[in-house]
């Protein structure tokens, strides 16, 4: 993170005078992070006087549509949050942004219908059960899918055979292009679960926590340790970005993005790989 700060301060030192104007900053971030980067956006505009439009959506899908974009018509996206590294990285070895920060930290949890008899030491064999639909969001658009298939991996080897029965009971609602949506407003982890389209999710930590909020009566399982899965988020600025998108990206590594981003239940980032 050491690194992260003193590369981004390196450039936010040839910002001359003349670029103080307000200038539009174009963010493509992962869904999960709305709730935290909208804050963040909103604070780094009222400190800086600059303007930050977000589009939120699949990590994988965003990165493929920044990458077209690059080789046909330019970069739309200034600054580009995913909810892996895999990601950004791709797009920083393409020679297409610049470093790759780790910026925070997530992990999976499992949502669950109410009224469900779940808890944390009975959860695989719920995952199991034939008669509860598993629902995911989908592999390679979005990387909870990812990270949702590690899980299936990890339980494997806790329960043989278990990964190819939870890949093929996985119903992958969310992340591709006709994934149905909620209504605005609706938390899509908690109005599936509410729908009846699955009786368990695995979605990430805030999403579930987003979901019981809006539904208090679903509930949240904490994985087993032996399953546990956690996502680190990666976050880079593309080539020809103007200087005030360097700017967001320190803002949102410095204690106040830091802080907000905490606040939505994120974990800290760490060391730059």
């Amino acid at each position: 993170m050491q690194r992260a700060f003193a590369y981004v301060a390196c450039l936010i030192m040839t910002v001359s005078a003349a670029t103080a104007r307000a200038d539009e900053i174009q963010l493509y971030a992962a869904g999960s992070l709305r709730g935290a980067l909208t804050e963040i956006a909103k604070a780094f505009e009222a400190e800086s006087g600059n303007h930050v439009t977000a589009k939120f959506g699949p990590s994988g899908a965003l990165k493929d549509e920044i990458a077209k974009d690059a080789k046909t018509q330019g970069a739309k996206a200034d600054v580009f949050a995913s909810a892996n590294m895999e990601h950004p990285t791709a797009l920083r070895d393409a020679h297409l942004s610049g470093p790759v920060f780790l910026f925070t930290r997530n992990r999976l949890c499992a949502l669950a219908k109410p009224g469900l008899a779940i808890d944390t030491p009975t959860l695989l064999a719920r995952l199991l059960d034939p008669t509860l639909t598993l629902g995911t969001s989908t592999p390679k658009s979005d990387p909870s899918g990812d990270y949702a298939w590690e899980v299936f991996a990890k339980a494997d080897a806790v329960k043989p055979g278990a990964r190819a029965v939870l890949e093929a009971k996985a119903q992958t609602l969310i992340g591709a292009p006709d994934s149905p949506a909620p209504p605005p407003g609706q938390a899509v982890y908690g109005w599936h679960i509410a729908q009846g389209r699955a009786d368990i999710f695995l979605a990430y930590c805030t999403a579930a926590a987003e979901a019981k909020y809006q539904h208090p009566d679903q509930q949240i399982v904490q994985l087993p340790p032996e399953l546990t899965v956690g996502a680190d988020y990666g976050l880079t600025v593309m080539n020809g970005a103007p200087l005030a998108a360097t700017r967001f990206a320190q803002f949102v590594l410095s204690a106040a993005g830091q802080r907000i981003l905490t606040s939505f239940g994120f974990a800290p980032g760490g060391p730059t790989p």
